[in-house]
């Protein structure tokens, strides 16, 4: 592994630890607003766009490895599936499909604090 791939492995530590630490840093936008940005078709859409970018090196590979576009557009097809499958289906099971009544969790400044001690 030369320069170039030490490099890109270490840039793709780096974007994996940010996307681990996002949704304790997205509270810290404030009570609703880190909410907002990864609920309901707010957060489907970001998850969607954040899902296609991060699959552009393996579609790439996959259309070197089989000099085809076919397998990155089944790759696709299947991101796609899976996708909605989870959005649509799993989500709202989940959840109940009763956003009306779901607690709003108020956080005392001091019990806030203490965990970033």
């Amino acid at each position: 592994m030369g320069v170039f791939g030490t490099a890109w492995d270490a840039l793709t530590a780096l974007v994996g630890a940010i996307m681990g630490l996002l949704p304790h840093l997205l509270h810290h936008v404030g009570l609703l607003g880190g909410a907002v940005l990864v609920t309901g078709a707010t957060g489907n859409v970001l998850f969607a766009v954040v899902g296609l970018v991060f699959s552009i090196p393996l579609l790439r590979r996959l259309h070197r490895r089989f000099d085809s576009w076919k397998a990155p557009a089944l790759a696709l097809g299947v991101f796609a599936l899976m996708f909605s499958l989870s959005a649509f289906v799993i989500g709202p099971a989940i959840s109940n499909g009763d956003q009306e009544r779901v607690p709003v969790r108020t956080v005392d400044p001091d019990e806030h604090e203490g965990h970033h001690g």
